[in-house]
């Protein structure tokens, strides 16, 4: 968890572009958006910034970009929990079966599939909060050092919650939470609801093989 990442003026800058980006796809102000970066050109300019980059380049390197982007808002009226998981998909352009890639899948009309651990492995997500994120609006949690484990069983996933304590991300307002996709992660409902808008991007470092490319 790294704070002040962002600048309360560049904060506000995205409050209003994505809200008029929701409000254009839906007609009303949504609480999630998937293309985040097409959809707001204000977030390509946040990933691409020094900032933002100095976080994800010494972690996965110099080539690093960012290969899915999505918002999400929990609030009164959509006040979500997710049980224990790990992120073990990516997206793509295309269905082409390949070895180590399985579980397909098509949501939104976007290709969806599960890559071998050395793509995850050489991935890193950063969740920019747009909103203070304390422990009574439902915060991340996870299980630190679970990602080293790789791929985890449903027994495997209830093994690592007895053994390891459980960390609560609490997350100020321009902060950033930096995690693996094999790290496991959870979220409750929140027990006071209000905006805890979120913009997350999934960095990616190498190519895929054949004739697989990133969406």
């Amino acid at each position: 968890m790294v704070p002040g990442v962002l600048p309360p003026e560049t904060v506000d800058d995205l409050v209003v572009s994505i809200e008029h980006a929701l409000k254009n796809r839906w007609g009303h102000s949504g609480h999630a958006l998937r293309h985040l970066l097409q959809a707001v050109p204000a977030v390509q300019q946040v990933a691409d910034s020094a900032t933002v980059r100095a976080l994800v380049e010494p972690l996965i390197g110099p080539d690093a970009f960012v290969a899915r982007s999505l918002f999400f808002d929990k609030t009164p009226d959509v006040n979500w929990k997710v049980a224990w998981h790990q992120d073990l998909t990516i997206t793509v352009r295309d269905k082409i079966e390949i070895p180590g890639f399985s579980g397909w899948s098509v949501k939104d009309g976007v290709v969806h599939v599960q890559p071998p651990p050395d793509v995850l492995n050489q991935m890193l997500t950063v969740r920019l909060h747009l909103d203070d994120c304390g422990s009574a609006n439902g915060p991340l949690q996870v299980i630190p050092g679970s990602h080293k484990s790789g791929r985890l069983k449903p027994r495997e996933i209830s093994e690592w919650r007895e053994r390891v304590p459980a960390t609560i991300c609490v997350v100020p307002r321009g902060g950033a939470l930096l995690m693996r996709p094999f790290l496991l992660h959870a979220s409750s409902s929140a027990t006071e609801p209000g905006h805890r808008r979120v913009i997350h991007l999934e960095f990616g470092a190498k190519s895929l093989p054949g004739n697989l490319r990133w969406l």
